[in-house]
Formats: structure tokens, C-alpha cells, sequence
């Protein structure tokens, strides 16, 4: 079965992203993996500090990537696969690259204007070249009639 791994935060464009596979899953009998991360707090000589940021940092993460699923499942029908990892986002894409080899690409969504953010510039630039799978990079700018037209 083919999956698409779209990586999803709070911006506009990763639900554009996270929209396009899903539409995309549902037309070729595919399946979606969401990937959302936490970030890892700086170091905190207190341990106890340290634990309930990445907590609540985990936490935050993890309502994000259910309400993505919930919308996914209303919309297309599709139950995704769910990760939600600590750290480095662009560790993160890559772990999940190497642990799910069914992985058939990775989707992600480039703002509108200016940066296309730090995920795009990384895997449609620099590593490119070393990834088990295409990358689809979908413009943050597209609307719901252009994502249904182009999935």
C-alpha cells in the first residue's frame, strides 16, 4: 500500500500538505502517516523542570496530530498512522524515513511566501539526493478546488 508522510505543525501550509495526501490516499487506495514533533526544551539543570516541558511540549504535539487525524477520517475516511517524536524535526523525518519502508513519499507543505520552512529547504535541497522516496512539496498558497483538481 502506498503512504504518504506528511509532517504537520501549526502553520497553514502543513494543512494544505496534510490535505493533499489525504485526498491523494483516498484517490489511489493509499494510506497517510502523520508525523508531528515536539521540540526538545534546552537543557535545564533541573531535571524536574526539564521533564514537564517535554511534557507539556509532547502533549501539545500530540493534540495537534489527533485533531489532524480527526479532520483526515471526516473528510476522507482514511485512519492514519500517528508518530509524534521529540527532538530535531529533520531527525525526525529522517527516523521515520528509515524505520517505515512502505513509505512511498514524503509531503510537505511550503509556505506561501518568503522560506518555504526549514523541512522543505532541507529534503528538496541538501538531502535530497539520499532519501528511499520522492518528496512532494505543495505550495501553501493552493486552495481546496486546486488540491481536489491536483491529487
Amino acid at each position: 500500500m502506498r503512504t504518504y508522510l506528511v509532517v504537520i505543525d501549526e502553520t497553514r501550509e502543513s494543512e494544505t500538505a496534510l490535505l493533499f495526501a489525504s485526498r491523494r490516499a483516498a484517490k489511489t487506495g493509499g494510506a497517510v502517516h502523520i508525523l508531528a514533533f515536539a521540540e526538545q526544551p534546552e537543557f535545564s539543570q533541573w531535571g524536574g523542570v526539564q521533564a514537564t516541558m517535554e511534557a507539556e511540549a509532547r502533549d501539545r504535539a500530540e493534540a495537534l496530530v489527533m485533531a489532524a487525524a480527526g479532520r483526515i477520517m471526516g473528510e476522507s475516511g482514511i485512519r492514519p498512522k500517528i508518530t509524534v517524536r521529540l527532538g530535531d524535526p529533520v531527525h525526525a523525518v529522517r527516523q521515520t524515513l528509515e524505520e517505515e519502508p512502505d513509505i512511498a513519499a514524503l509531503v510537505l507543505g511550503a509556505a506561501a511566501k518568503g522560506n518555504p520552512g526549514i523541512l522543505v529547504t532541507h529534503f528538496a535541497g541538501t538531502d535530497s539526493g539520499t532519501l528511499p522516496c520522492p518528496v512532494m512539496v505543495i505550495p501553501g498558497s493552493l486552495d481546496r478546488e486546486a488540491i481536489e483538481r491536483l491529487s
